[in-house]
C-alpha cells in the first residue's frame, strides 16, 4: 500500500497565470528529487469550488490571497501552510509592436476593436484590470470593446491569436514575447498577492512547497516576471 501511494502523482491546482512558472519549478525540483507532480491549470475560482467539492488536490496555488484565506478559515488546509509565493504584475499587451504605447494612451484613442479582460469574478487579474479601467474612467466607455476570458490563460490566448488586438494580461505571460506593452502603475490596482496552501499533509507535496519558498524557487519566480515577498 505504501509503495502504491508513493507512486501516485502529487496533484497541484495552479492558477492559469502561474502555469509556465509552475512548470519551470517542477522541472528543477524533479531534477533533484524525481517525484511525479501533476499540475492542474485553471482559474482560481473554479479550483476553489473544486476543493470544496472534494477534488483530490494536494496543494493549491491561487492567483489571490482571498481564497487561500477562506480555505484556512474553513479548516480545509494544513495549519500554518499558507504563504505568499508571488506578487503579480499587470500589463496591457499586444503582439503588434506599434499598437500599445508606454503610457496606455491607446485605451482612450480606441484604435482597436477588441480589448481582452479576464473575468473579474473568477480571475484576480481580471479584477485588477477592472480596477484599472475604473480608475481611468473607461470601464463603461469600453464596454463594447471588451471581450472576456474565463481566466487569464484564455485572455492571453485571445490576444496572442489575434481575436483581440490587445488585452490586460499577467506580466509573467509575456516574458520573452515580442510586441508592445504598458506596465500598469501599481497605484491603479490592488496588489495581486498570490498565495499557496497545502491541502494534504503529504511529504512529497510538502517538499515541493518548501522548494518554492526557498531561494531556488524564488529565483525562478522572479525570472518569470513576478515580484516575491520577503522570506
Amino acid at each position: 500500500m505504501e509503495a502504491s501511494a508513493a507512486a501516485e502523482p502529487i496533484r497541484i491546482a495552479v492558477a492559469s497565470n502561474f502555469a509556465n512558472t509552475a512548470k519551470a519549478l517542477v522541472r528543477e525540483f524533479e531534477q533533484e528529487q524525481p517525484r511525479r507532480i501533476r499540475l492542474v491549470i485553471g482559474s482560481s475560482g473554479k479550483h476553489y469550488a473544486q476543493i470544496h467539492n472534494g477534488a483530490p488536490f494536494h496543494a493549491y496555488f491561487s492567483a489571490d490571497a482571498m481564497r487561500p484565506e477562506r480555505l484556512e478559515s474553513e479548516g480545509l488546509i494544513v495549519p500554518g501552510s499558507r504563504f505568499t509565493y508571488a506578487l503579480g504584475k499587470l500589463v496591457l499587451w499586444s503582439p503588434d509592436p506599434a499598437l500599445v504605447d508606454s503610457e496606455g494612451k491607446i485605451l482612450r484613442q480606441t484604435g482597436f476593436r477588441h480589448l481582452a479582460v479576464a473575468n473579474a469574478k473568477l480571475a484576480p487579474y481580471g479584477r485588477a484590470a477592472k480596477e484599472v479601467l475604473h480608475a481611468l474612467g473607461l470601464w463603461r466607455s469600453l464596454r463594447a470593446h471588451r471581450v472576456r476570458g474565463e481566466n487569464i490563460g484564455q485572455t492571453f490566448h485571445f490576444v496572442n491569436s489575434g481575436n483581440a488586438e490587445l488585452g490586460f494580461v499577467a506580466a509573467s505571460q509575456v516574458v520573452g514575447w515580442e510586441g508592445s506593452r504598458w506596465d500598469v502603475p501599481q497605484e491603479l490596482y490592488s496588489p495581486v498577492i498570490q498565495q499557496a496552501v497545502l491541502l494534504k499533509d503529504e511529504p512529497r507535496a510538502r517538499a515541493f512547497l518548501a522548494f518554492v519558498r526557498g531561494e531556488p524557487g524564488r529565483r525562478i519566480i522572479r525570472s518569470h516576471g513576478y515580484g516575491v515577498a520577503q522570506p
